[in-house]
């Protein structure tokens, strides 16, 4: 787990070139928010996390515990199971602090991220205006 990457990740960096490409300009990992987002827009208030696949439970999101449950050998299938349920919730309510601060909080998947780096861009840069 140690070689797993917490910054600069490679949808990060994706993401963040087809930003920049489109012109908005970030911060990065603002620690002093709740769950330190990847990319934040001070100004607007907006806050971007991209969420690995695996480790924020994509699976469990959609199609439910069963489908998670088949992922893992059952001598740690409790352990994992239990871990990325915990994740998720950490997630949740990072997302409700940031909310209360009065934030919008976007939360994309890495998988997504990399099939089509530009199109979650557009997302963002929409919300951007929205915010403006």
């Amino acid at each position: 787990m140690a070689a797993v990457r917490r910054i600069n990740t490679a949808p990060e960096l994706a993401l963040r070139r087809a930003l920049w490409a489109l012109g908005a300009r970030y911060r990065l990992y603002r620690r002093e928010l709740p769950g330190s987002p990847d990319l934040t827009f001070v100004r607007a208030k907006v806050a971007v996390f991209v969420d690995g696949d695996f480790w924020h439970g994509r699976t469990l999101a959609e199609k439910g515990v069963s489908a998670l449950r088949s992922t893992f050998r059952p001598a740690q299938r409790a352990f994992w199971v239990a871990k990325i349920k915990r994740n998720r919730e950490r997630d949740r309510r990072q997302t409700l602090e940031l909310q209360d601060m009065g934030w919008v909080v976007m939360r994309v998947w890495a998988s997504d991220v990399l099939a089509n780096p530009r199109a979650v861009a557009r997302r963002i840069s929409f919300q951007l205006r929205r915010r403006a």
